[in-house]
């Protein structure tokens, strides 16, 4: 085989691991058809391309690189169709929708799941690793203001924060449904407050009446953090923006069966 020949398969090989240009990513979409179908090999997140990026003297199709805030905005994109799925269910206070024998406590051991897969020791102070700006004091002792305009003053990076590691389009959307004022701090309790709303859009009182089946609530949570593994055993969001799973599958579904049996 001749030297170019050569150089043309290796470049070939290497193709797949390539991306191109951020700014390239702005006619993707990881949004699919089906997202409300149980998950299967089809129905998972990927990209979608309408335009190519290929290097010089190439014909092959590249994948390109979401930037953070496009990423941020189809993670909101999926968390509010599940808003909208099980809307008007939470009422004044979810609890108050729990069967008696799950109770606060199955709310709690939820929490606690999550916040094993998003937050790290750091917990309720936890923010994105990867900001390259942090906030100017620990989230907990900052107003729901400040989180705002630490947010809006560094854009192009990750604001992933807290226990839950909202986002920013999340977080805004939360605040508004809980009637919150940007006055109130990031507190433990508010940060738990808006978590549990969350799981309640993920369907959490269906599954408690029996009217989803506890992987289909499993794979509800994957697609709002994206630290929760699907059946695959990776993140629903796995490889966009650095995300992946950082829980196994088997504990997981060991775990939710523990909190949610039968």
């Amino acid at each position: 085989m001749g030297k170019l020949s050569k150089l043309w398969l290796f470049s070939a090989l290497l193709l797949p691991c390539w991306y191109g240009q951020p700014d390239a990513a702005e006619s993707f979409s990881i949004l699919r058809e089906g997202f409300l179908l149980p998950e299967t090999a089809t129905s998972r997140v990927s990209l979608l391309p309408q335009d190519t990026v290929t290097m010089p003297g190439q014909r092959t199709p590249l994948a390109p690189v979401l930037q953070q805030p496009q990423i941020e905005a189809q993670m909101e994109a999926e968390q509010s169709r599940l808003a909208s799925l099980f809307a008007g269910r939470e009422g004044t206070s979810l609890f108050r929708t729990l069967p008696r024998k799950h109770g606060k406590d199955a709310v709690q051991r939820l929490l606690h799941l999550i916040a094993s897969a998003e937050a790290g020791k750091a917990q309720y102070d936890a923010v994105q690793h990867a900001a390259r700006i942090r906030p100017p004091k620990r989230p907990t002792q900052m107003t729901i203001a400040e989180i705002y305009t630490w947010i809006d003053a560094t854009p192009g990076q990750q604001h992933a924060i807290g226990r839950y590691q909202m986002i920013p389009a999340t977080l805004r959307r939360l605040v508004r449904k809980a009637g919150l004022r940007r006055s109130d701090r990031f507190s433990p309790a508010v940060q738990d407050r808006l978590a549990q709303q969350l799981l309640e859009e993920a369907g959490l009182s269906a599954v408690l009446a029996g009217e989803i089946p506890r992987h289909d609530f499993m794979h509800n949570l994957a697609k709002i953090w994206a630290g929760l593994p699907t059946k695959s055993g990776k993140s629903y969001y796995h490889g966009l923006a650095g995300n992946k799973a950082t829980l196994s599958w088997a504990r997981f579904e060991a775990e939710m069966k523990g909190i949610l049996p039968g």
